[in-house]
């Protein structure tokens, strides 16, 4: 039997004693959030992507959506405070966060970011986010979640 693989948010879970769930599914660059959910059996609104972002100021931002849902920038610069916010390229996400596209998590990210999650994770008893690899999910309670990365609620879709 395959020993399970640890990743960091594991790790920074195991370690604050937060019950949490794993799953894991076939890595392929090519799923989109939602083939995820259908993957998991799950509906969409409960599986959320992490993104990052860079503000007016420079200050770089974590937000929380589900799946099917876009960002709403300017909804998103508001509840951060700024004048307006971008998304980062790519090749910046690595070195900024640790994790790579596709399994970016807002837990356990190399520095802690200021993290804004959608208010519609807490309609929900357990939610889905980035293990911090891609083909890994975590499933736990939105309210732990918002707890461990710090989130602020918000309607940022």
């Amino acid at each position: 039997m395959k020993k399970e693989e640890k990743t960091n948010v594991m790790r920074v879970l195991d370690g604050k004693k937060i019950s949490y769930e794993s799953h894991t599914y076939e890595a392929d660059p090519t799923l989109s959030g939602e083939d995820i959910a259908n993957i998991l059996g799950e509906e969409p609104a409960k599986v959320f992507k992490t993104l990052m972002t860079q503000g007016k100021t420079g200050a770089y931002y974590v937000f929380v959506v589900p799946v099917k849902e876009e960002l709403d920038l300017k909804k998103a610069a508001k509840a951060a405070g700024e004048k307006a916010v971008a998304m980062i390229k790519q090749k910046e996400l690595l070195p900024l966060t640790g994790y790579v596209h596709g399994g970016c998590s807002p837990i356990g990210m190399k520095k802690q970011f200021k993290t804004f999650i959608h208010v519609t994770a807490t309609d929900h008893e357990k939610i889905f986010v980035s293990a911090g690899k891609v083909g890994i999910q975590i499933e736990l309670s939105p309210d732990d979640l918002i707890t461990v990365a710090g989130c602020i609620t918000a309607d940022i879709i």
